[in-house]
């Protein structure tokens, strides 16, 4: 039996931040302003992976108000939910990762991505999917103003 989820993330750019999607650090003049290092590509991952499992979302899990995730890693993050799913007997089938941005781009950077994303959910990379597309100008990613991701995943159930 297969679960499917999919998850959606968007931060706003801003100045005097790092720019960090799927955990690789992208040299730009802005970053993604949010409570943890605002990781849109491992948010969405996360939230395909609970809604899959029916286990609710990243601001449930981990809330923007609880001190701890301050500036956290989304990819310790993104560990944990690995564990819970394990512990819930489900492995990762595929998954598959939207990036919609403007600029910078992403090309150079997303087979260190899948290479983060991978090891972290200890599946094989040929299993995970990433693109990225502009919007041509339109609406607040096309202005440059943020940055948004989708992800899709299976869950299989190991019992």
């Amino acid at each position: 039996m297969i679960k499917i989820g999919h998850g959606y993330d968007v931060h706003r750019l801003v100045e005097d931040r790092k720019f960090i999607l799927g955990g690789v650090i992208i040299p730009y003049s802005m970053g993604l302003l949010g409570h943890s290092d605002a990781d849109v590509v491992i948010h969405a991952v996360i939230d395909s992976l609970l809604g899959a499992a029916g286990m609710g979302d990243i601001g449930c899990l981990f809330p923007d108000t609880d001190k701890k995730y301050k500036d956290i890693s989304s990819r310790e993050l993104l560990k944990y939910v690995y564990k819970l799913l394990i512990d819930s007997n489900y492995s990762i089938g595929n998954i598959d990762i939207t990036i919609i941005i403007q600029k910078p781009y992403l090309k150079p950077y997303v087979d260190l991505m899948k290479k983060n994303i991978s090891e972290d959910l200890n599946m094989e990379i040929g299993y995970l999917n990433i693109k990225a597309t502009t919007e041509e100008k339109l609406g607040f990613t096309g202005r440059e103003e943020g940055v948004s991701c989708h992800a899709v995943c299976i869950l299989n159930i190991d019992k």
